[in-house]
């Protein structure tokens, strides 16, 4: 056991991870400063660029099919969702919002698996703008500590 002391917020270490990203594609921008961000967090808490695989879909309804893939692999110690929802004119928003998040979760708990969902969903591209950032650190933290909690509970 690494440092995933109970209620842990503190450092993590994230050497010898292995952590699966799906990243959409749609709202390309911000999906991209997402995974930035994410790639750049996990290098800070020690977890090796060879052991981070990314792979891109179409958008957010495809995540939870990619992290299916990956998740039946055994290959990953936690997955990271990516993606970026932003509300139109219709019901759309709430659809793709509410069956990729129900998506990632039945992945999730189906697998036993830690799966950091950082699909922002939105009003507007300059919230996205304004969140990219910190949720795509936000979701590298929460996949090294959920990781590591795991291999406690184990």
């Amino acid at each position: 056991m690494k440092n995933a002391d109970q209620g842990q917020a503190g450092p993590l270490d994230g050497e010898g991870l292995s952590i699966g990203i799906v990243r959409a594609r749609f709202n390309d921008a911000i999906t991209q400063a997402l995974a930035q961000a994410c790639l750049a967090e996990l290098a800070a808490l020690g977890v090796r660029d060879s052991d981070i695989r990314q792979v891109h879909v179409p958008g957010a309804l495809e995540v939870p099919v990619a992290l299916k893939v990956m998740a039946d692999s055994g290959d990953y110690d936690a997955l990271v969702a990516l993606g970026c929802v932003i509300r139109g004119e219709t019901y759309h928003f709430e659809l793709v919002a509410n069956e990729s998040g129900a998506g990632v979760t039945r992945v999730a708990l189906d697998h036993i698996i830690p799966i950091a969902n950082a699909i922002l969903t939105v009003e507007n591209e300059a919230q996205a703008r304004a969140r990219a950032i910190d949720k795509g650190r936000d979701a590298a933290r929460v996949a090294v500590e959920m990781a590591l909690l795991m291999e406690e509970l184990a």
